[in-house]
């Protein structure tokens, strides 16, 4: 009875050593670390002499390691790529603002052009609405006052009142009284104005 119990517990052994050889064989587990010195004793052993293969910590690493660097390629690009496409935009977002201040600077200079026009044009409307109310009153006046204040003026304002009092006369129809103011001016005096008014052309 105790050998027979020997014997089973001897085969117990056996069996079991063999399924993990067999195992340690098919690669599923590796026993070779706990059973490296009976391979020495048993050299027949399928497997014997075979490491498992293993993969080294350093190979994780490196892959890791590639897979960093191209990742990091690949931002570094895109952030060139978005530094050229920033440094286009700002070239010509600096081309707009100088062609909007060009624009604007045009604008302002002829918007003073156009001032410039109006207030011209109503000085010189004044101007000619001030001769002319002159010339009316010299005309309702003696005529040996008029000719006393025409000739006190400078020659283009005597000029302009001359002219436009017989372009009044001319308007409505009646008789110009400028010829009379002549002939009670001073001869020089006359003589001057009537060059000048032959010579120069209408100021208004």
């Amino acid at each position: 009875m105790k050998g027979r119990a020997i014997l089973l517990l001897f085969l117990i052994i056996i069996l079991s050593a063999g399924g993990i050889l067999w195992f340690d064989f098919l690669n599923i587990i590796d026993a070779k670390t706990v059973l490296a010195p009976l391979y020495k004793y048993f050299p027949f052993i399928p497997g014997a002499g075979r490491s498992q293969p293993r993969q080294e910590p350093d190979e994780d690493i490196n892959l890791d390691a590639e897979r960093l660097a191209t990742r990091l390629e690949a931002l570094q690009l895109r952030s060139m790529e978005m530094d050229t496409r920033q440094r286009d935009l700002d070239a010509e977002q600096g081309k707009i603002i100088q062609m909007a201040q060009e624009l604007e600077e045009r604008q302002k200079a002829l918007e003073d052009m156009e001032k410039s026009l109006r207030a011209q044009a109503a000085d010189a409307e004044d101007k000619s609405r001030n001769v002319e109310q002159n010339a009316r009153y010299l005309t309702g006046m003696p005529p040996q006052n008029a000719v006393g204040i025409i000739a006190e003026l400078d020659d283009q304002d005597a000029i302009d009142i001359l002219r436009k009092t017989e372009e009044i006369a001319q308007a409505e129809g009646t008789t110009s009284v400028v010829a009379y103011w002549f002939s009670l001016m001073e001869p020089a005096r006359a003589a001057e104005l009537q060059r000048k008014m032959a010579g120069r052309p209408s100021s208004l």
